[in-house]
């Protein structure tokens, strides 16, 4: 194995198998992540209905996603933007649209961002949302959701404002530390996806997502790489022994 013949033919199979060790642990660790955060996030879904009182504000809302959220105050409209790339899925398939992420200012001043729903999207230019205004005191039931700096997938991002623009009507990510940049009054750093209601007056269309609570395929592939090690570690001084007879 360590001849003048084999040598390097040894390291690169060493090294090939600690390297398909440690992306075994990898997965392991991702595993006990995912079951981690699937806890935390069971526990936010049990967890009593929130009220954004005065009280509730000094909470650390950032650790709360998924936990069910009730705010009443009024829309600032003057603010409101609009989220690309949002699908409704229809029994037809899916339709595109966008979806309403509105301002709603509380009794104390600061405002939390809002997605109402979903539009059609047709609506391109904010004159047209001004059919889905909702006047008054407003009472609003969901979800605590965190935003989002980078995209999932890809590198599609937020342009910059250009010299002289103020603010973007259309966005592609909820970013709330940059939407603050336009919006003259402090925001929580968490926003709510608004829940359908039995009643719905709105003409906005609204759904909650479920998150996935598996496991997920960590443990899979960890024994894969565990697998392919031991395959290795085995197999080659079997087939350096059939190369020397």
């Amino acid at each position: 194995m360590f001849s003048r013949r084999w040598w390097w033919t040894t390291l690169i199979v060493l090294a090939a198998i600690a390297v398909m060790v440690r992306l075994g642990f990898w997965q392991l660790d991702r595993l006990a992540q995912r079951k981690s955060a699937n806890t935390h996030l069971r526990s936010m879904q049990a967890a009593p209905v929130l009220s954004l009182s005065e009280d509730a504000l000094s909470q650390d809302l950032t650790s709360m996603e998924y936990r069910g959220v009730t705010a009443t105050g009024w829309y600032d409209f003057d603010y409101q933007v609009a989220i690309r790339n949002q699908v409704w899925t229809q029994s037809w398939g899916d339709d595109p649209g966008y979806a309403l992420l509105t301002p709603l200012i509380l009794d104390n001043g600061q405002g939390i961002l809002v997605e109402r729903g979903w539009i059609p999207a047709e609506n391109t230019t904010p004159e047209t949302w001004q059919q889905f205004d909702e006047a008054g005191i407003i009472s609003v039931k969901g979800i605590i959701r965190l935003p989002m700096e980078k995209p999932e997938m890809g590198s599609v991002k937020d342009p910059t404002l250009a010299p002289g623009q103020i603010r973007l009507d259309f966005w592609n990510l909820v970013n709330i530390e940059r939407l603050q940049k336009q919006i003259p009054y402090p925001l929580l750093p968490v926003y709510i996806q608004q829940s359908p209601e039995t009643s719905q007056a709105s003409m906005l269309n609204r759904s909650i997502p479920v998150p996935d609570l598996s496991d997920g395929p960590h443990l899979g592939f960890a024994l894969m790489w565990f697998f392919f090690a031991t395959l290795v570690l085995f197999g080659y001084p079997v087939y350096l022994r059939k190369q020397e007879r």
